[in-house]
């Protein structure tokens, strides 16, 4: 190591990028990224190291999978484009939405300068719009409080401890909002027309070509993907069945897709679906907490209401595989033994 350079140990490697000493570690794995080290053995990332792993953390935020970014940093740049382009649409869309939080400030500033007085609530309508996209009563295990979601991004994760709701949440989201349609872990592709059948061997050649093995579990979860007609879909478990590799390439797949496509909710407690590093702009995350209180969108930032508690729920692939099957089950309730006789009732 030469001693005018600068490195940088993990941990402030990761902080100077931005991302965690895990997101490191994971492109060490993968064989896109080989720190130096030092005398006694310890990782070092010197300026061409922080270099290739900025390349690798920006374009993760583009969507791409780890096996797609193994080709781009070997010369292939055939999927950058269509990547640009959804990153493209998604910034138009933000900007669209801050011009309409402007004109709402225009028009605030307008009435003060009339001597309208304004209220809490009329500032608290900068940051959302004036009527949420989708408002229900929550039922069990919640005790009916109201539930409001005002956006809906192109792809929006559902999450939570075992018990905590999430998959009532699913359903009663898939009720609600017009048009969805709730994709349950009975999935099949059986009976699907020739048309379907040719969208799902395109997409299945696609992710296979980026990583993925085939399996039935992959065939029949593309099968509802594919399918035509609902608005929106709100799929429980996306990884049930999948393999590290495919969890990865299917999410950058979805990633890919841009604002301009059908929404997806999509369950998950897998870190590879749910890469805490990798949310988009046009990403979100609902989280149900465990004590059942009403579920709220976390920001995918350290410090953000309701972090901690999101990334401790969320696994591994091989340790979710350890628990896959395991549901949370709550005894029936049982009738109260009669008072015995000559006794009454307390």
């Amino acid at each position: 190591m030469n001693g005018s350079t600068e490195f940088l140990n993990p941990s402030e490697a990761a902080r100077r990028l931005g991302i965690s000493t895990k997101a490191l570690r994971l492109y060490e794995q993968r064989g896109l990224l080989a720190p130096v080290r030092t005398t006694a053995g310890w990782r070092a990332y010197g300026p061409d190291e922080m270099s290739r792993a900025a390349d690798i953390a920006a374009l993760r935020a583009l969507g791409f999978s780890l096996a797609e970014i193994a080709r781009m940093l070997k010369g292939d740049r055939d999927m950058l484009a269509p990547a640009l382009a959804a990153h493209q649409a998604g910034l138009e869309t933000w900007i669209r939405e801050l011009g309409a939080t402007v004109e709402r400030v225009r028009g605030l500033r307008d009435d003060l300068e009339r001597g309208q007085a304004l209220t809490a609530g009329d500032l608290a309508r900068l940051l959302v719009s004036a009527e949420p996209r989708v408002a229900f009563d929550l039922p069990w295990p919640w005790g009916g409080e109201r539930f409001e979601l005002r956006d809906v991004r192109s792809l929006n994760y559902i999450t939570g401890p075992l018990g905590s709701g999430k998959t009532r949440l699913a359903k009663c989201l898939a009720e609600a909002l017009p048009g969805a349609v709730f994709l349950g872990l009975d999935r099949s592709a059986d009976g699907a027309d020739a048309s379907l059948k040719s969208r799902v061997d395109r997409s299945l050649a696609a992710l296979v070509e980026d990583g993925a093995t085939a399996s039935a579990a992959l065939v029949a979860l593309l099968a509802c993907l594919e399918a035509e007609g609902p608005s929106m879909q709100v799929v429980d478990m996306l990884e049930q069945g999948l393999d590290e590799a495919t969890q990865e390439a299917l999410i950058a797949r979805l990633r890919r897709r841009g604002p301009g496509a059908r929404p997806l909710f999509v369950l998950t407690r897998s870190t590879a679906i749910l890469d805490l590093d990798a949310v988009g702009a046009d990403e979100a995350i609902l989280y149900c907490p465990a004590n059942h209180s009403v579920p709220l969108t976390v920001a995918p930032y350290p410090g953000s209401p309701g972090y901690e508690a999101l990334a401790s729920c969320l696994a591994s692939p091989e340790v979710r595989a350890r628990t896959e099957g395991v549901i949370a089950w709550r005894p029936p309730a049982k009738d109260p033994a009669p008072p015995a006789l000559g006794h009454p009732p307390q």
